[in-house]
């Protein structure tokens, strides 16, 4: 039985010694040098902490390898790392440190070091050129192992909190196996696989790279920004690493596709492409399917506090512009439930909140016992015995096959003039305007409107209201239109509502 996330690192290191594990554009490890330098870093980290375990250890991440052996070293300590985004502002820093109370850091660079400064970081300090050639002590590793269960921490992941503070999901170890045994079993992952990782390392996202290259011995190719600032250098990238799987936030797959790229140069190897963070607009994703018709499409799903996913959906046709992707069906091991308000479940094509159970539920938010008991709470369904669900604020519908279909957000259902709307819907009829590449809706409470923003193929406005007329009832149009060149992105690859709403109460005034 496996207990340790490590363990499969080392099974597969004994197997692959030599294979590369690790690339990006500057540096290249086997697996055999991951591991030894994690058991290095993970020694100076323990022989630091003087015996504690099950804390947190900051780790600095960038678009860089270095962080991912930090991040191991930091479980081989007996502690569970947090990563840290290298450009993150110091004040949230500070604030993230405030709430998990780390015993130690793992910098990257000198920069990283003047962060640790600037929040007055007390705590031992190390820096991966110097720390990964620190002797290991193979006696100190395997006591701490010894102690190891695997529903201790393995990772802490800072979300925003409603309060400004944010808030940090632990996941546990037994989470990661079993989201990397799911994910190398349902898609069929071994050596000959390479990855092109796309996602933040500080973004949950990354965690399923992380799981197929330590469980299976595919290579984990890091992907730099400039390849999605400068896309046309991105296929040659692809083909010239023999990328044949990529597992991409949403927004990157729209980017693709809004662009002329595939029109120009193809990805040769590629055999996966899973897709997850928000709803996938079916135009920008048939433009792949069109160019890739022997590639498998992948709708993944799942907020951080269920250790990434919890459905999936195998995207086997094309979907008309103004139709919902289905999120799918639950993964191994985990159990959704689609409830009403009442707690009672829903009828087909009914709408409710999912909730998820299963081995994936977060421990919870560090620290914060209060915010943990309101979303991960007792299931409704069976009072008999201690069962906690997480209830994820979204909304979905299930249709006769079994398949769920995201609907919205809880908080993005709003009253408006006395009817029940979902934002969500508006942006879907919005993305199918031919010429739309993005678009996002958000709701003034005050003055009781509906807000839209979107961006185009060519830069300029459209008739918006007239293009969506056939596809939405006059209650759902917008009273505030907004053309925008470019759509915010927070640092999730997400749409930065926040942004948004800034934005409209600044031109508001």
């Amino acid at each position: 039985m496996i207990t340790n996330i490590l363990e499969y690192l080392e099974q597969t290191t004994q197997r692959l010694p030599d294979k590369t594990a690790l690339a990006d554009d500057k540096l290249s490890l086997t697996f055999s040098q991951w591991q030894q330098q994690a058991e290095n870093i993970g020694t100076a980290i323990a022989q630091a902490a003087n015996g504690t375990m099950r804390h947190a250890v900051l780790v600095f991440v960038d678009r860089r390898i270095e962080g991912l052996v930090e991040a191991m070293g930091a479980v081989e300590s007996g502690n569970f790392y947090v990563p840290i985004d290298c450009k993150m502002p110091f004040e949230r820093v500070r604030l993230i440190a405030d709430v998990c109370k780390p015993i130690a850091a793992v910098a990257t660079t000198e920069a990283d070091l003047k962060t640790l400064d600037q929040i007055e970081f007390a705590g031992p300090r190390f820096i991966y050129n110097e720390v990964k050639e620190h002797p290991a002590d193979k006696q100190l590793l395997s006591t701490i192992r010894e102690q190891i269960i695997d529903l201790d921490p393995v990772y802490s992941i800072f979300t925003s909190g409603s309060t400004g503070v944010p808030k940090g999901v632990v996941i546990s170890h037994r989470g990661m196996i079993d989201l990397a045994d799911w994910l190398v079993d349902t898609f069929q992952f071994t050596e000959a696989d390479a990855l092109g990782n796309q996602t933040p390392f500080y973004f949950d996202g990354s965690v399923k790279d992380i799981c197929i290259c330590i469980k299976s011995g595919a290579t984990l190719n890091v992907i730099g920004k400039k390849y999605f600032t400068f896309t046309k250098q991105l296929m040659p990238f692809l083909n010239d690493r023999h990328i044949t799987a990529i597992l991409w936030a949403t927004s990157a797959i729209v980017l693709v596709g809004n662009s002329d790229i595939l029109s120009v140069a193809l990805p040769e190897h590629l055999r996966l492409v899973t897709f997850a963070g928000e709803a996938m607009p079916a135009k920008q994703l048939r433009t792949w399917q069109e160019k890739l018709p022997n590639v498998r499409f992948v709708n993944l799903y799942g907020p951080t506090e269920i250790t990434v996913d919890c459905t999936y959906f195998d995207v086997t046709r094309h979907y008309a512009d103004d139709e919902y992707i289905p999120i799918g069906k639950a993964c191994r091991n985990m159990q959704v439930l689609v409830l009403k308000d009442d707690d009672t479940e829903v009828a087909v094509g009914e709408v409710g909140e999912l909730c998820v159970r299963g081995s994936g539920v977060a421990l919870g938010y560090y620290g914060n016992r209060a915010k943990t008991d309101e979303v991960f709470v007792q299931n409704p369904l069976n009072p008999l015995y201690n069962d906690i669900i997480y209830r994820t604020g979204d909304l979905v519908k299930p249709e006769a096959d079994g398949n769920l279909v995201f609907v919205s957000r809880k908080d993005f259902q709003v009253k408006h003039k006395g009817n029940r709307i979902e934002l969500g819907e508006i942006e879907v009829a919005v993305n199918a305007v031919n010429g739309v590449t993005n678009a996002a809706c958000i709701f003034d409470h005050e003055q009781d409107k509906l807000v839209l923003y979107y961006t185009t193929t060519d830069g300029q406005p459209m008739d918006i209201i007239n293009l969506v007329k056939e596809r939405i009832p006059v209650y759902m149009f917008p009273e505030v239109i907004v053309h925008l060149k470019a759509m915010p992105f927070n640092m999730n690859g997400k749409i930065d509502r926040i942004e948004l709403k800034k934005q409209y109460e600044a031109n508001k005034k």
